[in-house]
């Protein structure tokens, strides 16, 4: 089992090719990897214009909005609209799709897993006082403010704005969050596909 913090210092942000939006990457396995090699990567983006998302054939991805309203076109479906009430959205790395202009910019939770290999859930969470969240292989806990304490364990640390907690190896282990005042999260778990 492994328990590890990721500041928000340590994560630079990086401008989209087309100009239209940055984003953070929190993790991603095999350490190192890049957009072509990854299994699994999370990342956090802020949406700032219109334009097309990178494909990525043979992935799937999920995507959770925190804050704006994004509305995605995808090619042969309806568009899609998304906010910070909707739930997290599944659609194929393959597939076209690009965000219409959003009035302001969205921020919003990226998981992407290779498909068939891996995959991956996307849940917000408000914590007040306590909360347990039950492990995966890999679950990161993302914090949208400071003050989230998290613990597993003899593993104990405190999260400031949005710090990630890396925890891998805990399947089943109960991991404690706690906050002194009302605190958003996101947690993102990503399973291997096991054999049936």
């Amino acid at each position: 089992m492994t328990f590890e913090i990721l500041r928000a210092r340590d994560q630079p942000a990086s401008p989209w090719k087309n100009g239209g939006g940055m984003t953070r990457q929190i993790a991603a396995c095999p350490e190192g990897a890049g957009l072509a090699d990854f299994d699994w990567r999370v990342s956090v983006a802020t949406v700032a214009a219109a334009g097309p998302f990178s494909t990525f054939p043979g992935v799937d991805r999920l995507m959770l909005v925190l804050g704006g309203r994004l509305t995605l076109d995808m090619a042969g479906a309806s568009p899609v609209t998304l906010d910070a009430a909707s739930s997290p959205f599944a659609f194929p790395g393959d597939a076209p799709v690009s965000a219409l202009n959003p009035a302001t910019p969205v921020t919003d939770v990226n998981v992407m897993v290779r498909r068939g290999r891996f995959t991956a859930r996307l849940e917000r969470r408000r914590i007040a006082g306590t909360a347990a969240v039950v492990g995966q292989d890999v679950t990161l806990i993302v914090a949208r403010a400071g003050g989230v304490a998290v613990a597993l364990a003899a593993h104990a640390d405190e999260l400031d704005a949005w710090d990630v907690a890396r925890i891998e190896g805990a399947r089943g282990a109960l991991i404690r969050l706690r906050s002194a005042a009302p605190r958003d999260v996101v947690v993102a778990h990503v399973n291997a596909v096991r054999p049936i």
